[in-house]
């Protein structure tokens, strides 16, 4: 069953010029067109280079943001749609954790203020006994001590702001989280620490997660689902580990083949797929498929001209790629040299 379906998602930015007339020369197309599902009580994890609209994407399905069409169900009603007071309602059962754990905290408020306050802003929690009582309680769920409730932000250590950044989205009892990018600023050796945490409260709470990440290892270990976006649209979506075993994207596959193997000797034997040219402004896309400027793989039929819609390749795996089997088939070899100079490997993209 599935608490969240965004159908055809698009979150448009307008570009003005013009210092006396203020008029819409453009837009950037942030999200374009981006369709998935999350189950109830499962993780979709969400993939891509930097600027690819993954944070713009759950930032509108969350209304931090307007979209600009399509749809957001949410447990069968389009929250794109709802205001004043209905979608007040319905963010208690929706909320976030932040990328960077300091920014998002008030450094002039204690963690039992910046706790209470949600509680205060949407009536629940009862009064102030209860509601100290579920703040303790928070606390000691999320791995901090009692006596936290009383100290400011910077008084505590990156991984430990993002705990409190995870007790504040957890103290209204929301039925989704979206993470984005909840582990990318703290340090290596504390990463692990959260991402289990997360899967703690998933287990006790029933929570659905929809993570947003640019790393890799840490969405094949917490996701079910796999979804990689490329310049504002959804390129492949499969199982996790169908997904990292036979990835069928161009991209995808070159997402893969960044990520770093834990075994010296199959790391410096296996090939490196290295993208050519830069990302293109989401401003002026490409047309056809968005991908084609840097696929190594590209025809000049189709691809330059007809933009590739999601289908089904395997069972519950789905790729956005006019050529995907033939690829697959190794009846399409790549058409550029991966010895380009000009070429980037995709982990010296900017993150």
């Amino acid at each position: 069953m599935s608490l969240l379906e965004v159908r055809d998602l698009e979150v448009h930015f307008p570009i003005r010029a013009g210092l006396v007339v203020d008029r819409v020369v453009g837009h950037v197309q942030a999200v374009d067109g981006v369709s998935l599902d999350v189950e109830k009580g499962t993780t979709y994890g969400l993939v891509g280079e930097s600027g690819c609209g993954k944070s713009t994407l759950g930032r509108g399905i969350l209304r931090l943001v307007d979209p600009t069409g399509g749809s957001v169900l949410f447990d069968g009603v389009d929250v794109a749609t709802l205001q004043g007071e209905e979608l007040r309602r319905f963010r208690r059962r929706m909320q976030m954790v932040f990328q960077d754990p300091m920014s998002s905290l008030d450094p002039r408020q204690n963690v039992e203020s910046i706790l209470t306050e949600p509680m205060q802003a949407h009536g629940a929690g009862g009064k102030a006994p209860e509601r100290a009582k579920r703040i303790r309680e928070l606390l000691t769920l999320v791995g901090l001590p009692a006596n936290a409730a009383s100290r400011y932000p910077h008084e505590f250590s990156g991984g430990q702001r993002q705990r409190i950044g995870i007790a504040r989205a957890i103290v209204l009892n929301p039925e989704l989280i979206i993470a984005d990018e909840p582990v990318s600023a703290l340090d290596v050796s504390i990463q692990a620490q959260v991402i289990n945490l997360l899967e703690e409260l998933q287990e006790s709470l029933g929570l659905t997660y929809l993570v947003i990440a640019h790393d890799l290892a840490v969405v094949r270990h917490i996701s079910d689902t796999i979804g990689v976006m490329y310049l504002g649209t959804l390129v492949e979506q499969a199982p996790a580990d169908a997904l990292y075993l036979k990835p069928l994207h161009p991209y995808t596959k070159a997402l893969m083949s960044a990520v770093p193997i834990p075994d010296p000797v199959v790391e410096d034997r296996r090939e490196r797929i290295l993208i050519p040219g830069d990302l293109p402004s989401p401003a002026n896309p490409p047309d056809g498929c968005r991908f084609h400027t840097r696929c190594p793989f590209r025809q000049p039929t189709r691809c330059h001209d007809e933009r590739p819609g999601l289908r089904v390749l395997k069972s519950d795996h789905v790729v956005a790629c006019h050529w995907a089997e033939q690829i697959e088939a190794g009846t399409i070899t790549p058409t550029s040299s991966v010895s380009d100079p000009n070429a980037l490997a995709l982990d010296d993209q900017p993150a």
